[in-house]
């Protein structure tokens, strides 16, 4: 049988060992919305073993065009966001482990969702999780990638417990509610998700794979 990952193995950063990496890696997707979504299907295609996709919410109209991994279909039927990108995953790449969690990230749930992964992935888009999800990282040792997106501008943030600053570091307290836009507010561009989403994903796949760089300039 031809080799899924041969030209991902090709790549010297890599190669045979960080495909195995990748094969044993577990990551939890918190928010399974435009970033999340699209981060979890090119971790999907890049061969992560374990994907946990968490989120409360149903896939509607308006979330298509800037949410790929969603279809007309899932819409029509108010499918939760989580089992709809399960089941697209699963037709993608049969070979890993995926798990739909259709619930919000609280305090009370957090460690039992986020303590048992090597890297969480920040799908949110409020600053209340992203702190939560911070103080799991912080106090359990876990890894995770902060992104986000209004407009065409976006960021993300690889932040490594011992290694990097962390969330509250950088951003002790919430900017006002009145300074922050939002998708709702000010729109979002598709197609500029998809280059944030993008560089979360390899910023997720330097960490798993045990690499500080992947010859990129992120």
């Amino acid at each position: 049988m031809q080799d899924r990952y041969r030209r991902q193995k090709a790549f010297v950063e890599i190669g045979e060992e960080g495909q195995r990496l990748l094969h044993n890696s577990r990551v939890a997707i918190c928010g399974m919305g435009a970033l999340g979504a699209m981060v979890a299907e090119r971790l999907c295609r890049t061969g992560v073993g374990f994907m946990r996709l968490i989120d409360r919410d149903w896939v509607e109209l308006d979330n298509l065009p800037r949410q790929a991994l969603y279809t007309t279909q899932d819409a029509i039927d108010l499918l939760p966001k989580s089992i709809a990108a399960e089941t697209h995953l699963r037709a993608i790449n049969p070979d890993i482990e995926l798990e739909s969690v259709v619930e919000d990230v609280t305090f009370l749930n957090a460690k039992k969702w986020l303590a048992d992964v090597d890297c969480i992935l920040d799908g949110t888009d409020n600053f209340e999780t992203r702190y939560l999800i911070n103080d799991v990282s912080v106090q359990m040792g876990v890894p995770w990638v902060h992104a986000g997106i209004v407009g065409a501008s976006g960021q993300a943030m690889a932040f490594v417990p011992n290694a990097t600053a962390c969330f509250r570091c950088l951003l002790p307290e919430a900017p006002p509610v009145e300074q922050m836009q939002t998708c709702d507010s000010a729109g979002v561009l598709g197609a500029a998700v998809g280059v944030i989403a993008s560089w979360q994903a390899v910023e997720a796949i330097k960490i798993l794979c045990e690499k500080k760089s992947l010859g990129t300039d992120s």
